[in-house]
């Protein structure tokens, strides 16, 4: 795998690559709060290995992406949106497929309406459009991040804890939990982040709305994959994607949470292999 910090429109955004640039490119988007290291290595290196050119990058106030004042992120969903075609520009990339999860579904549903003649198909995970009557998120999942605001991320120990404990909170019953995993990756996201206060700021963005109205309009391929117990976007959202994008095809981690646990990687990496083919 190769780092990069390339510049889009101004801002610094870290990014890092695998397998053959010659082969079809699959740009993976985190969610909200989180790095680019949770699309973990070897993940990652599972769909290189199948003939793609995958790329992963911190969005922005993540990892070693641009940082801003704490509270005060000064950007929009668009802004994101179009940061994902910044970092296809910088590797030459004229048409990808898109792959996202939770809030980075979000921002592919808006790339694939926004910028329609750079994607190829979109992977939509553990994400939504929310629209109206779709269910909330379980009460558990409000008391965790009520408490986000009490964590002192000056303290790499603390800060490290509150996200081994949010992976734990997120995760589905028929799912073990690798704390001695996931606790090592909460570690190095917190150690490799410019400002890891930061982080939070996505909680703070805004715009968007209008495309998420259109998703009826997304006319490249979609996969749609969910965990029929995620915590935070219930299964429900992921039906209703399936449901209200024409042919998509929605492949269903029974038992998963709001997750990328390694016991469904083979699964995943076989349907986004299959469609992004040709």
């Amino acid at each position: 795998m190769t780092e990069r910090i390339i510049q889009t429109r101004g801002v610094d955004i870290c990014t890092e690559s695998f397998g053959n640039p010659k082969d079809p490119a699959v740009l993976l988007i985190m969610g909200a709060t989180v790095s680019m290291i949770w699309w973990e290595d070897e993940f990652c290196r599972k769909i290189a290995d199948e003939g793609r050119f995958v790329i992963r990058y911190d969005n922005r106030d993540t990892g070693r992406s641009v940082t801003y004042e704490p509270g005060k992120p000064e950007y929009t969903f668009e802004d994101m949106a179009d940061d994902a075609m910044g970092v296809l520009d910088e590797y030459g990339i004229e048409k990808a497929h898109i792959v996202g999860m939770s809030m980075g579904g979000l921002l592919t549903q808006i790339i694939s309406l926004r910028h329609r003649e750079r994607v190829l198909s979109v992977t939509l995970l553990a994400t939504s459009n929310f629209a109206p009557g779709l269910p909330p998120m379980e009460e558990k999942v409000e008391r965790f991040f009520a408490e986000q605001g009490n964590v002192d991320w000056s303290d790499a120990k603390a800060a490290a804890a509150f996200s081994l404990e949010r992976w734990r909170v997120l995760g589905g019953s028929g799912r073990a939990f690798d704390e001695r995993k996931i606790a090592l990756l909460s570690e190095k996201e917190i150690n490799r982040a410019i400002n890891p206060a930061s982080m939070s700021n996505h909680g703070f963005v805004t715009g968007g709305g209008d495309y998420l109205q259109r998703t009826h309009e997304i006319d490249v391929p979609a996969l749609i994959i969910h965990g029929t117990e995620d915590p935070i976007i219930p299964y429900a959202h992921g039906k209703h994607l399936s449901e209200v994008i024409p042919d998509s095809k929605l492949l269903t981690l029974s038992g998963a949470g709001h997750e990328l646990h390694s016991d469904d990687w083979d699964a995943m990496v076989r349907a986004i292999v299959a469609h992004t083919a040709g």
